[in-house]
């Protein structure tokens, strides 16, 4: 389903403004296809099993944390933190390994950042992989997990659950930023996969990692990603990237990034290749999905 577990053999810290400074790592072969991935939230950082989708003696694997994001500092910030700012964090951080051209591996957030960085001006990589990227009628589907994310919120504020969040998480009061942290990102880890994986629960009750994801996914949602609706999708920008050969892996009962969107970027990019898999939900590690993503980087190892 994937490779076995590795270790990187180089690490760092890379400056990226006065402010922020992002934790990058490589492992597999020093001399090899290089390979850089994206990780979802905003916010969710990096893991050891990031690594275990590409081939260690076929590839120089690149992961990072974004900014405010796992070992980057200063964590859960918001400031200076927006898709360009990530976007131009790429690139310095290619110009900083001295790498010439990479694939470029996203999920859930992360493909939706690897298609602006893509269509970014001056960026021309020789190829992209990635699974899809907000939800509606969740609720219906999980309707006891919903009631747990309703709970830290009055009933007169959740018309609006994204702003009634978001003001938790940006609160000056410590308590209220957790609380509202930890059932945010238990939401959405009740989600993310067809079967409820308790480990990923465990996970969103852990205070630093909870409040980096919540604060920066929801800091991106309230400000739409920093992008007009659709920009993603528009001519001009999918012009840029016809010739970047694409694969788009999708879960058909993913409630976290619907279908929809995997499928509205193939209609406006039909040279890009789609599977959407018939038993998976939301998250990369399930296994159908990670075998597909697996299979899809052998196939651009050797490009």
């Amino acid at each position: 389903m994937s490779y076995p577990p590795i270790q990187p053999y180089e690490t760092g810290m890379l400056r990226v403004s006065d402010l922020h400074t992002l934790y990058w790592e490589v492992s597999g072969k020093s001399d090899a296809s290089p390979v850089v991935f994206l990780h979802g939230g905003p916010g969710g950082g990096t893991g050891e099993k990031d690594r275990q989708y590409f081939d260690p003696d076929a590839y120089k694997i690149v992961l990072f944390d974004q900014r405010g994001s796992g070992k980057s500092t200063p964590s859960a910030s918001l400031e200076e933190n927006t898709t360009w700012d990530l976007v131009s964090d790429i690139e310095k951080l290619r110009e900083h390994l001295k790498i010439d051209k990479w694939v470029v591996f996203g999920g859930s957030w992360g493909s939706t950042l690897s298609l602006a960085y893509a269509q970014s001006e001056g960026f021309d990589p020789p190829r992209n992989l990635h699974s899809s990227q907000k939800q509606d009628g969740t609720s219906h589907i999980f309707p006891d997990a919903w009631d747990e994310y309703l709970a830290p919120i009055p009933e007169e504020e959740r018309g609006d659950m994204m702003a009634a969040y978001h003001k938790r998480l940006t609160s000056e009061d410590g308590a209220i930023r957790a609380e509202a942290a930890k059932a945010w990102s238990k939401w959405e880890m009740a989600t993310s996969k067809l079967r409820v994986d308790p480990g990923d629960i465990a996970r969103a009750a852990q205070d630093d990692w909870a409040l980096a994801f919540a604060r920066i996914e929801s800091h991106y949602f309230v400000n739409e990603g920093f992008m007009r609706e659709g920009q993603l999708l528009e001519k001009q920008g999918i012009d840029k990237i016809r010739h970047i050969p694409t694969v788009i892996v999708q879960g058909r009962y993913d409630v976290v990034c619907p279908a929809r969107s995997a499928y509205d970027l193939k209609k406006v990019f039909p040279e890009a290749e789609l599977t959407i898999i018939p038993d998976a939900g939301h998250s990369a590690r399930e296994i159908p999905t990670s075998k597909l993503l697996t299979e899809a980087a052998d196939r651009f190892k050797n490009l």
